[in-house]
Formats: C-alpha cells, sequence, structure tokens
C-alpha cells in the first residue's frame, strides 16, 4: 500500500469520525488532510520517543499507557492544527481508539497488504 493510500484512508477515518463522537470538531477535508500529515508526522517522531521514555510504566500497565501517550498526541495535534478540536483529554483518547478501528476496517478493504 502507497503512502498516499494511507494519507486517504487516514483522511476518511479523521473526517469521519466527528459524526461517531461527539466532542471532536473538524471544520472542514482540509483541515482533515492537514491533520492526517501532522499525526503522521508526530507519529513517526514524537511517539516512538515518547514510547522510549515510558518503557517502565507502559510494561507496569500491560501496555495501556499506551492509550494515554496517544490521547497526548492527539491533544497535541490539535494544538498545531487550525480546524481542530478535541473537548478533553478523554475524547482524545476515545478519538485514536476510534481512529485505529477506522484506519483498520478500511485498510482490510482497500486490500492494505504490506509489500
Amino acid at each position: 500500500m502507497t503512502w498516499l493510500n494511507r494519507l486517504v484512508i487516514s483522511t476518511l477515518s479523521i473526517f469521519a469520525t466527528p459524526y461517531i463522537i461527539s466532542g471532536v470538531h473538524i471544520k472542514n477535508i482540509v483541515s482533515a488532510i492537514v491533520l492526517a500529515l501532522v499525526l503522521a508526522v508526530l507519529n513517526t517522531i514524537v511517539k516512538p520517543i515518547l514510547v522510549l521514555f515510558t518503557i517502565p510504566i507502559t510494561v507496569f500497565t500491560l501496555g495501556l499507557f499506551l492509550l494515554i501517550i496517544n490521547g497526548g498526541i492527539i491533544m497535541l495535534a490539535a494544538y498545531l492544527v487550525h480546524g481542530f478540536s478535541v473537548d478533553s483529554f478523554g475524547t482524545a483518547v476515545l478519538f485514536s481508539i476510534v481512529i485505529w478501528i477506522i484506519n483498520m476496517v478500511l485498510n482490510a478493504f482497500a486490500g492494505g497488504k504490506k509489500e
């Protein structure tokens, strides 16, 4: 699956999520595209650093602390992207879970095998 396909799938899932979760607000499709790009960069650069520094607490919580990290990444993205907002930290965590589920389903329909 190409990088562009993953970006389109992420954009679609981000744009659909406010219809599922009431605390997420996306202004338009351009904001969804920018958010998909920002989340890709944050998940590539910032998230591995946070995971590395929080290995002990992640092991202690049996991996559930990764949900807190995902919520923090979403909150940071909400701060960086104009036209996207999240009402609370809990909503950000729920947003990350819903995005993951929608991405998984859309990737399955798109034939998301690794090449």
